[in-house]
């Protein structure tokens, strides 16, 4: 079927201000934050559950693709329409249904913004937890489909743990409802975490209610220069041992910290090999006993400088220098392979060494900063241009040497932006055939004609 006879069959359906095929618009939904690119044949702009059913009724009676997106912002090529025909928009879907705390819930659309509900339920003293770092532009449906985390994982865990209950299409237009505001539900079998994660293969969130806690009413921050990496490791070690659960541990290597220094300003951070974030919340005479606690413990590490943030402007200040590391990395005029790989925490010195290793080996810079807490660490290869052919070989050769010693040493080649088309190339090795073949079985079940995001990682 043409783009012009597709487009004019689904104008039909649902009508022609949610269809197009406008060139800017094909252009803008051909890629995401990866290096990916593939015109579909059509956008359809959804603006409810009926017209994505019917869509995809219309499309799994036609055999045509389609590829779900949300507000684009992944990082592995996940909603690029690779084999062209429907890119389905949730971004008009974008209404907060509700907000519940005498049911500690939010019930949204798939397109609205997670920062977006963040601010809506701190306003009333409740709070969302998961917080990806692209939060002020990435949406609730993507982030339920990737499963993303944040900084604050460590304690309140990845968005798996805040969804309650899921609306979903299948391939064949039907609409299935799991779940709901129960805090507590074992009916069935757990839809709700075979949907979260998905990444698009296997049904289109289009309504989602997520678990709400209250709102931490204080908290506080250090952050922590050391001497040396393996000191700053040894650090998240020790703060766990000790009994301290923070929401957030991040931890900093030379390379970037060097790049944040040029960009930056040289006294922004003063002399040292690694940096040290460490959060923490509760009820305000905790968190000021818990903060002086974990100064002292710095201390006694070796920490050589150590910035105390004791309010929410304060803490925002350093959460925005933390969110320049990657813009820092940017200025160095190369492309930031952004490998969101996790190992055990014991593992976090290994890996930087291995890393160290790697760059020598490769002549590839490798940046190493993230989420120690979990040992989610960005592992980030610094390559001139991911497009040449011959630079993309030496980076490809090297992250197999990347994720081969990742899956060795009992971690994981994504903790939070998914497979997509980035990690493709790895995902025999990372799940193994009789767990492929388990994916497969279920892929089958729920997408017998495989019209939803097809050419990704369940498609040799």
């Amino acid at each position: 079927m043409s783009n012009t006879g597709l487009a004019t069959a689904l104008s039909e359906l649902i009508g022609a201000g949610k269809i197009s095929t406008a060139s800017a618009t094909l252009a803008a939904h051909s890629v995401d934050k990866w290096y990916a690119s593939h015109p579909p044949d059509v956008v359809v702009f959804a603006e409810s559950t009926a017209d994505v059913s019917a869509v995809l009724a219309y499309a799994d009676e036609n055999g045509i693709p389609v590829t779900t997106r949300g507000a684009g912002f992944g990082y592995v090529g996940g909603c690029v329409p690779i084999e062209g025909g429907i890119v389905l928009s949730t971004a008009r879907m974008n209404q907060i249904l509700g907000i519940f705390p005498e049911d500690g819930v939010a019930i949204v659309q798939p397109g609205v913004i997670t920062g977006d509900l963040q601010t809506a339920v701190h306003q009333i003293g409740w709070e969302y937890p998961p917080d990806p770092a692209s939060l002020k532009d990435c949406s609730l449906g993507g982030n339920i489909a990737t499963n993303a985390g944040g900084p604050r994982c460590l304690k309140y865990g990845v968005t798996r743990n805040y969804v309650l209950g899921l609306e979903v299409v299948l391939a064949d237009g039907t609409i299935v409802r799991t779940g709901g505001r129960l805090h507590k539900n074992k009916t069935g079998f757990d839809l709700i975490g075979l949907f979260t994660g998905s990444e698009g293969m296997l049904g289109i969130i289009t309504e989602a209610t997520l678990r709400l806690i209250p709102k931490p009413p204080a908290r506080s921050m250090l952050a922590a220069i050391f001497p040396e990496f393996t000191m700053a490791a040894a650090a998240v070690q020790a703060i766990l041992n000790a009994g301290h659960l923070p929401s957030a541990l991040e931890i900093t290597d030379t390379f970037t910290l060097e790049a944040a220094r040029k960009k930056l300003g040289a006294e922004i951070f003063p002399a040292g090999n690694a940096h040290l974030i460490v959060e923490i919340d509760g009820r305000p005479a905790a968190v000021k006993s818990e903060l002086e606690e974990l100064h002292q413990l710095l201390t006694r590490l070796g920490a050589t400088f150590i910035e105390r943030a004791l309010d929410e402007s304060a803490c925002e200040r350093i959460w925005k220098l933390r969110r320049e590391f990657s813009f820092s990395l940017r200025d160095t005029g190369l492309t930031k392979l952004n490998e969101d790989i996790v190992v055990p925490r014991s593992k976090l010195v290994q890996l930087v060494t291995f890393a160290r290793k790697l760059e020598a080996e490769t002549g590839i810079p490798v940046a190493c900063f993230g989420h120690a807490g979990d040992g989610n660490i960005h592992t980030n290869l610094m390559v001139a241009d991911y497009t040449d052919p011959v630079i993309r070989a030496r980076a490809d050769a090297a992250l197999d040497l990347l994720f081969g010693w990742v899956l060795e040493n009992g971690g994981a080649i994504t903790g939070e932006h998914g497979v997509g088309l980035a990690k493709k190339p790895w995902i025999h090795q990372a799940l193994g055939e009789p767990s492929l073949a388990a994916h497969r079985a279920i892929k089958n079940s729920l997408d017998p004609r495989a019209i939803l995001n097809p050419g990704k990682f369940l498609d040799d």
